[in-house]
């Protein structure tokens, strides 16, 4: 897949999502198979005003591409200045545009999706930094506001006649959040609609869950967020089911300990000890989920404030783990 003069090998994204894709986090998606790796979304008017966390947020790895940097905002020079920043400043080899976020903040700033309600507004930003850079600009959105108002082909149209050159549908409206099921039906017709390369995204919690999503709608690829989440090797899978081979098992807990610990260890060196462990407490937690003893365990990673917190947690987990696997199987 190209998407305008950016080769992409494997369809499979790491969709942005804030507090998650960092760049520790999209270090692991990236050597597990995924296709292009998106940061955290990043405000354009902090980018102007030199915000050094938005600065931060724009830090790519060494070798990391192709990847993209995500910004948000609806004021359209704003945009196409911040734009210019971010592609001199870390040479993405794509801007991507969020114009799905729900969040109350960002929307009450007419910002993310509330820019679903004002396509001609949306159509204006678009223009703008397509015009500011020289990389290929891309455009994140949902199924529309509200189930009032599902627009998603005429905007997709919109976002191709702005010059964007691929676009990421969310199979949700803003109202919904993440309730309910991702919409495929509307993906696969803005796929139908439109002649750049859409991503689908939502629901895609496994390798099966993105072949299905590619088969059904016919789009060029597939956004994994919240499926990633704990689970960096979800591109790999995706990529043996993409391929028609089997899907490899799942990672075991120890393994998956020991993929944790590394995560946090690249985000301390990127982030400091004490950020990094902050944020380990919601990613620890992602790993665990359906260890046995997680509920226990979980009260602990709260507290964790540092590396050698991480890392007693993490030896009683495996001192816990071991023991269950000793123990003698009763006979059923």
């Amino acid at each position: 897949m190209r998407i305008g003069s950016v080769e992409v090998n494997t369809p499979v994204m790491l969709a942005p999502m804030a507090g998650v894709t960092d760049l520790a986090f999209r270090t692991l998606c990236r050597e597990y198979g995924a296709g292009l790796t998106v940061t955290e979304m990043v405000s354009s008017k902090a980018l102007m005003y030199q915000d050094r966390k938005s600065l931060a947020l724009m830090k790519l790895g060494e070798g990391e591409a192709p990847a993209a940097i995500q910004l948000f905002g609806s004021d359209p020079v704003c945009m196409g200045e911040a734009a210019a920043k971010a592609f001199e400043t870390a040479h993405p080899d794509i801007i991507d545009i969020n114009m799905g976020c729900p969040v109350g903040k960002v929307v009450s700033s007419g910002d993310g999706s509330a820019l679903m309600r004002a396509p001609e507004r949306a159509r204006d930003v678009i223009e703008a930094v397509v015009k500011s850079v020289s990389c290929p600009v891309t455009v994140k959105f949902r199924k529309g506001f509200d189930s009032a108002s599902v627009n998603a082909v005429e905007f997709g149209l919109m976002c191709e006649a702005a010059g964007a050159s691929a676009i990421t549908v969310h199979g949700r409206t803003r109202a919904q959040m993440y309730s309910g099921r991702a919409d495929m039906e509307i993906i696969k017709a803005v796929k139908a609609a439109v002649g750049i390369p859409v991503f689908a995204n939502g629901d895609i919690f496994t390798g099966e869950d993105a072949k299905k999503a590619l088969d059904f709608t016919g789009c060029d690829g597939v956004a994994i967020a919240r499926g990633a989440m704990g689970s960096p090797w979800i591109f790999r899978d995706a990529k043996a089911a993409l391929a028609g081979e089997p899907v490899p098992e799942a990672p075991s807990y120890l393994e998956r300990l020991e993929l944790a610990r590394r995560q946090f260890e690249l985000a301390a060196v990127d982030r400091g000890e004490r950020t990094a462990c902050l944020e380990a407490r919601k990613h620890l937690a992602w790993y665990l989920k359906g260890m046995p003893y997680a509920g226990y365990y979980r009260d602990r990673i709260m507290s964790v404030s540092t590396l050698k917190d991480i890392y007693s947690v993490s030896r009683d987990i495996e001192d816990s783990l071991r023991d269950l696997e000793r123990r003698p199987r009763r006979d059923s």
